[in-house]
């Protein structure tokens, strides 16, 4: 009897090999780390100058006759309205934004695992702080610059959407 030893079968990987992260996926999620830790910072930021904020609002109110149109759009009363709402309500801001970021986080985390419920747990995490928003304070947290703040969940859904077809797990 011959005793051979078959190196093709122990050296083939090809067959129980994962499947690699694609590199569009793993920018996705380094920007979505970078991003959960803007939030954060931006979450404590804005508990702890809710109050600053609105009477630092309330008090430009008195010089807004000699600004130009689009200042007093971005300072009106809509805005002030924003700022006391945002003060009011700030706990319960806090902690969904917090929580958020959390699912956010632990979502594109799961991604980077390839699997997919990764990337609901960060759709919701994505979501979240515009309902909350909606709820606490309004429709007008979309006028001004909080337009513009909502372009980046919109364009990163897009994005996670698009890589979702590497999701296999």
């Amino acid at each position: 009897m011959t005793d051979t030893n078959s190196t093709s079968n122990v050296l083939d990987f090809a067959e129980g090999e994962k499947p690699t992260l694609p590199s569009g996926l793993n920018v996705l999620t380094i920007l979505t780390f970078i991003g959960c830790a803007i939030g954060f910072i931006s979450s404590i930021w804005g508990y702890i100058n809710a109050e600053k904020g609105y009477k630092d609002l309330l008090a430009a109110q008195d010089k807004m006759a000699d600004a130009p149109a689009w200042a007093k759009g971005m300072m009106g009363p809509e805005m002030l309205e924003v700022s006391r709402k945002s003060m009011e309500n700030k706990l319960p801001i806090l902690l969904l934004g917090l929580v958020a970021i959390a699912l956010c986080l632990y979502g594109a985390l799961e991604m980077r695992k390839l699997k997919k419920q990764g990337f609901i747990l960060w759709l919701v995490g994505e979501v979240l702080p515009i309902i909350a928003g909606l709820i606490f304070i309004g429709a007008g947290m979309f006028s001004g610059f909080g337009l513009i703040a909502m372009l980046f969940p919109v364009i990163f859904i897009i994005l996670y959407v698009v890589k979702r077809k590497y999701l296999v797990y």
